[in-house]
C-alpha cells in the first residue's frame, strides 16, 4: 500500500533522487528551461515550485534554505534577484511542463519543463 507515500521513487535511492532534484533545480533556474524525462519533470515541478515560493519571501532563513538544495551561489542569487521578484504578484504554478514525444534511443517520454515569462 502507498499510503501517505509522496511522489515516484525514480528507481532511485533517496540520496540519489534528492541530489537529481538539486541538479535539475539548478539547471531550470540557470537556463530558464530544459528538457528530461517526462516523469522527471513532474517530480521536479513540485520542488522547484517551492524553491521559488520561498525565493519570493526573501529573508535570510529562506536563503538558508535555498542554499541548502541550489549549491550553485550564482544560480541561488538569480532566484531570489530575477525569479522570485518576476512572480511576486504570482500566487503559484510558476513552471509549465511540455510533452515532446518519445526518445529515439530507448522509447522513453521526453518533456520540457520552464519558468512562466510573467
Amino acid at each position: 500500500m502507498r499510503h501517505r507515500v509522496k511522489g515516484k521513487k525514480l528507481s532511485r535511492t533517496a540520496a540519489h533522487k534528492r541530489a537529481l532534484l538539486n541538479n535539475l533545480a539548478t539547471s531550470l533556474f540557470t537556463h530558464d528551461k530544459i528538457d528530461t524525462t517526462q516523469a522527471k519533470a513532474k517530480e521536479l515541478r513540485p520542488f522547484a515550485e517551492r524553491l521559488i515560493t520561498l525565493a519570493r519571501r526573501g529573508d535570510l532563513q529562506a536563503r538558508r534554505q535555498i542554499e541548502r538544495k541550489i549549491r550553485h551561489r550564482p544560480t541561488a542569487d538569480r532566484l531570489f534577484k530575477e525569479i522570485g521578484p518576476r512572480f511576486a504578484s504570482r500566487p503559484g504554478g510558476y513552471i509549465r511542463i511540455l510533452k515532446l514525444g518519445h526518445r529515439s534511443g530507448d522509447g522513453a517520454e521526453l518533456a520540457r519543463i520552464e519558468l512562466l515569462s510573467e
